[in-house]
């Protein structure tokens, strides 16, 4: 089954004043593990969220679009890896990893309807 791993940071989080040598190394290894275990299937980083472009539909059915983030929060989605696992529990334990690695919080979601 496939799992979507995503990390979350509050906002105002600057990677480089939080993430050292250290932790991207640790990253580079999770990455690593998860690719010799046969469980990556994707993985990507985010850029901040004042990068995003939101697309709203409205309910007259136009669309109307806006700069930043779709909906205001104290976190944000910074990255995530989409895993095929044989068990949930797996899924929990690489995102034990993730969030270890990222020194951050992690949400592990199955993909509705994924085998």
């Amino acid at each position: 089954m496939k799992y979507l791993v995503s990390i979350h940071r509050p906002n105002g989080y600057n990677h480089a004043e939080m993430l050292d040598a250290a932790a991207h190394a640790a990253i580079d290894d999770v990455n690593d593990a998860m690719v010799a275990a046969g469980v990556r299937v994707f993985v990507g980083g985010l850029c901040a969220t004042t990068t995003a472009t939101s697309i709203h539909l409205q309910p007259d059915g136009e669309l109307t679009t806006n700069e930043g983030p779709f909906l205001e929060a104290a976190a944000f989605v910074d990255g995530f890896w989409v895993l095929d696992c044989s068990t949930e529990d797996e899924a929990i334990e690489w995102g034990r990893k993730a969030a270890l690695a990222c020194r951050g919080s992690v949400e592990v979601r199955p993909f509705a309807g994924a085998a």
